[in-house]
């Protein structure tokens, strides 16, 4: 990507790496932002493969296969490579086409690529024959050395994954099991939710520590008094005959006092009243020492 933005002015190159390092930044997260910052490189600098290429990405990440189709076409005639290939076939997929995909996964490119574009391909073969509700055959299409073997490569568990997902549909619980828990050995990263499959099979529900039910309150008397004597935020004022909140009485107080409500003379005795109080306390703490 470097060498061919140096083919561009110094100060358009800049503003195009700047647009392509936010389209990177974003794409995962805030893909709409990524495409947005796609647009201005492709704009700036349509004739760069690179920037064809990080606006197919952009696209298809928006689900804009017909768009991203078309730069990943341009990018491969710039480039003469079979790169893309796998992402291409997939776009075919996502306009409604798997039968194109398909033949493009019977094509000689896929030969030239490495192995990590094989298996790319191997997914979105069977991907299509899955669209074209053949099950059994989206299975077998994934039945590869790369899924028997035990070496972990950066594919590995998305191909288990896929894998265990087919035969779940097919009703093969108990192999979809077995695969969905190779998946989570595979998946360091939590790249699947392979785990949370893989739970849902094995009847674990997750549910929230605290719902909206539980901040409802009873309209049954007996059960609000339970759930209140249960609260140490809460007090019963025999007076009033009701439950209040700890402090809402010295609040009270505060207030009155705050307000004037009570005379200062009336003030002074209850302060000198509490430090009695006080005072009588900590002569009995040391007493029954």
């Amino acid at each position: 990507m470097r060498q061919e933005l140096l083919s561009l002015p110094k100060g358009l190159a800049e503003e195009v790496s700047r647009n392509l390092v936010m389209v990177a930044r974003l794409i995962d997260e805030e893909p709409e932002q990524a495409y947005a910052y796609s647009r201005i490189a492709l704009r700036l600098a349509s004739r760069v493969a690179a920037v064809r290429e990080a606006a197919g990405f952009a696209a298809y990440a928006t689900q804009k296969y017909s768009e991203a189709l078309a730069e990943f076409r341009a990018a491969r005639r710039m480039t003469g490579s079979v790169e893309l290939w796998p992402v291409m076939a997939d776009c075919e997929r996502g306009l409604g086409r798997p039968e194109r995909a398909l033949a493009m996964a019977g094509e000689p490119e896929v030969q030239k690529l490495d192995k990590a574009g094989q298996v790319e391909m191997r997914l979105v073969a069977a991907g299509a024959r899955r669209d074209m509700g053949q099950l059994d055959a989206a299975i077998v299409t994934l039945q590869s050395p790369e899924l028997a073997s035990n070496s972990v490569q950066p594919w590995t568990a998305r191909l288990r994954y896929a894998y265990a997902d087919a035969l779940l549909a097919a009703e093969r619980e108990d192999e979809a099991r077995e695969w969905f828990a190779k998946t989570v050995e595979a998946d360091k990263d939590g790249a699947t939710d392979a785990s949370d499959r893989l739970a849902e099979m094995d009847g674990v529900e997750f549910v929230d520590a605290m719902t909206d039910e539980d901040d409802e309150e009873s309209d049954d008397p007996e059960v609000r008094a339970a759930e209140r004597a249960a609260d140490r935020t809460e007090y019963y004022d025999e007076d009033d005959d009701e439950y209040e909140p700890v402090g809402a009485g010295d609040e009270d107080e505060d207030a009155r006092r705050a307000g004037g409500d009570l005379a200062a003379d009336d003030i002074a005795d209850e302060v000198i009243f509490e430090e009695d109080v006080e005072h009588k306390s900590g002569q009995d703490e040391r007493d029954d020492r």
